[in-house]
């Protein structure tokens, strides 16, 4: 069996590379940086080390690289033989990967099973954009060359954070991983991930992932950033940070049980798991990593917004929410494109339009005119 996965860092190869070796698949990393590529391919195995209470070695073996930007003919054909594909890239360069997946549905042979087709980004319905983007450019052929695959939605929690230098490509993570499959599409033909666990609705997990470890952990990066710590595990260790944080994720649960009707009690075991893998000391994570390209973590369906309008729209408490907004909008890392964006921007612009285009929200929305004003509360600074 053979696995080619776009994205070749740290959660390509310390999440679901693994992963996917552990099921017995020869995995084929794509990539476009060149000294990654050449690292692997020169490479007979690499180490991911598990920091942390329980925490083992796992050694990955049976692994190539091909390189997506000088090597694209190759990457096709190696889509178009695989039995999965996968991808850690990031949302926005989903359409950059699509030509190419598309190229190997073309060049599949009719009688092969379909490839199965998950996308394990930061993203609720990751893969449903990128069959989206598939199907925009397949035109005419979109049906026949969909039917050549199986897409599945997932949603994916590992913490990797910054590697030591000198690490090569070894990877450091945490012991703690979540890979939820929807099951639906497979029709019972389920792929081969150990480790990975298979639902009938993805919806409740993705949202209660998102909007938990993600909404989290960029909470503990701004309003530690805020109150001046360098790692997320001090950060945490401050108590005004972890009450902070700690009210945040309490609105976000309120609305994860008014949407999905999932427990409460659940729920609160659920943030003191999340919270405590956050304070693991020998995950070495800053704030400034956590907390980089804020304007898309403040886009309408990101960490904040997205659950906070859920909540606005329901009546619920987002006081906490807007508060990591408001801290979010003081993060300042001359080295994050993002971030000089947002300092720009809150420098020229009116309130009211930022917070329409950075957010998405309409003017005419719960929660539009809190956030409004936490812009404007900054801008008077």
């Amino acid at each position: 069996m053979k696995a080619v996965h776009f994205g070749a860092g740290n959660i390509g190869r310390g999440f679901v590379g693994l992963l996917l070796h552990d099921g017995g698949y020869e995995v084929v990393f794509s990539d476009v940086a060149d000294a990654l590529v050449d690292a692997l391919d020169a490479a007979e195995h690499y180490t991911v080390r598990e920091a942390g209470p329980g925490g083992l070695n796992r050694i990955v073996t049976g692994f190539r690289a091909v390189n997506s930007r000088t090597e694209p003919d190759a990457v096709v054909t190696e889509v178009a033989t695989a039995d999965v594909v996968t991808c850690a890239v990031g949302p926005t360069v989903l359409r950059y990967i699509a030509p190419v997946i598309l190229d190997g549905l073309r060049q599949r042979s009719t009688d092969a099973p379909p490839l199965a087709v998950m996308a394990c980004e930061n993203a609720i319905g990751a893969t449903d954009q990128l069959r989206a983007e598939i199907e925009r450019l397949a035109g005419d052929e979109a049906a026949e060359l969909t039917a050549r695959a199986v897409f599945a939605n997932t949603a994916v929690d590992r913490i990797v954070p910054a590697q030591p230098a000198g690490a090569g490509i070894d990877v450091t993570v945490e012991p703690y991983f979540e890979w939820a499959i929807e099951q639906g599409p497979f029709r019972g033909d389920l792929p081969s991930i150990p480790g990975a666990h298979f639902v009938d609705d993805l919806a409740p997990y993705i949202e209660r992932k998102l909007f938990t470890v993600n909404t989290g952990h960029a909470a503990t990066a701004y309003f530690g950033a805020a109150a001046g710590h360098e790692r997320i595990s001090d950060a945490l260790a401050d108590p005004r940070v972890a009450d902070a944080v700690r009210a945040a994720l309490e609105e976000t649960s309120a609305m994860l049980t008014a949407v999905h009707g999932l427990d409460p009690a659940e729920l609160t075991a659920y943030r003191a798991t999340i919270l405590e893998r956050f304070r693991n000391p020998e995950l070495i994570d800053t704030v400034q990593r956590v907390g980089r390209q804020p304007l898309r973590k403040l886009s309408r369906h990101e960490r904040f917004i997205g659950p906070a309008a859920e909540a606005a729209e329901r009546g619920l408490s987002t006081t906490a929410l807007v508060a990591a907004v408001a801290a979010a909008l003081e993060f300042d890392d001359p080295d994050d494109e993002q971030s000089v964006q947002m300092r720009n921007r809150l420098s020229t612009e009116d309130a009211a339009e930022l917070t329409a285009s950075v957010t998405g929200l309409e003017p005419a929305h719960p929660l539009f005119a809190p956030v409004r004003d936490a812009v404007a509360a900054h801008q008077r600074r």
